[in-house]
């Protein structure tokens, strides 16, 4: 099978895949504690590893893809109380994904879509499509992994229905992938609690720090880990991200639904 990643392609294969109407996919990871057990490239490994699988997935269907090198340096302000965090501020971070996506349009590739890694991110990504949304001429598309999966995640996971962080989930995508940076000799020691109570949080959103919900860093059992679920984990994943990048609704023109006026006033020129 052809390579599918960005790093690894002359530039007239490049220019042949923009050619082709390629779907050029952006990870979007971080840098930040996981735990006493997990290697700080955690986001940004599992970020790249499910975009290769759904590129890899999508090129079997006859969908050209191609994975960019992994955005890395993202935002984790909530993580640094930690240790071992490296955190963007939100006008690095918007101005990052611009120049990233700019670049490709240049290009000439016009279906672009960020898979992420990392939950700080979120939010961010859906500031920064709406502030592209007029800038490219291109379809931005912003997804965060486990978001494509949830059904299977739930079926594979045992303790938790979700992912959290360095977690069941997350650890178990590790040992998957690189069991050698695991720090597996007493994962009872790193469990931390689940999700705070999101549900009692009812007088207005506040930001919290990780600091102030886990003493370890840790939010769910990674006793659970193996590196077996890790492997369905991140099939799972993949197939997801595949589905959103075959569908031809993700690609599809917005329709413009504006009547022809109100009020005898005209919406359109």
């Amino acid at each position: 099978m052809a390579d599918v990643e960005w790093l690894n392609l002359k530039a007239h294969e490049l220019r042949r895949l923009a050619s082709e109407n390629a779907v050029a996919i952006v990870p979007v990871g971080s840098i930040e504690q996981h735990g006493p057990h997990l290697p700080v490239q955690t986001d940004t490994l599992l970020a790249h590893e499910t975009s290769v699988r759904a590129a890899r997935l999508a090129v079997a269907q006859g969908t050209p893809a191609v994975v960019l090198p992994t955005v890395w340096l993202c935002l984790s302000e909530h993580h640094m109380p930690f240790g071992g965090t490296l955190s963007a501020d939100y006008e690095t971070f918007h101005a990052v994904l611009v120049s990233i996506v700019r670049s490709l349009t240049r290009h000439g590739f016009r279906r672009i879509l960020l898979n992420n890694g990392h939950g700080g991110n979120i939010d961010a990504q859906k500031v920064s499509l709406q502030r592209l949304a007029d800038e490219v001429d291109a379809v931005v598309v912003a997804t965060t992994y486990p978001m494509e999966a949830v059904e299977a995640y739930a079926e594979i996971l045992e303790d938790q229905d979700f992912i959290m962080h360095a977690c069941e989930a997350e650890t178990s995508m590790m040992l998957a992938l690189v069991p050698d940076l695991v720090d597996a000799s007493d994962l009872a020691a790193c469990e931390g609690p689940g999700h705070p109570g999101l549900g009692k949080q009812t007088g207005g959103y506040r930001w919290r720090g990780f600091a102030s919900t886990t003493g370890n860093g840790v939010r769910g059992n990674p006793t659970k880990a193996s590196a077996e679920k890790g492997e369905r984990l991140l099939d799972a994943a993949a197939e997801g991200l595949a589905k959103l990048i075959l569908a031809a609704e993700t690609w599809a023109p917005l329709e413009d639904l504006r009547l022809p006026e109100t009020g005898g006033v005209p919406f359109r020129d």
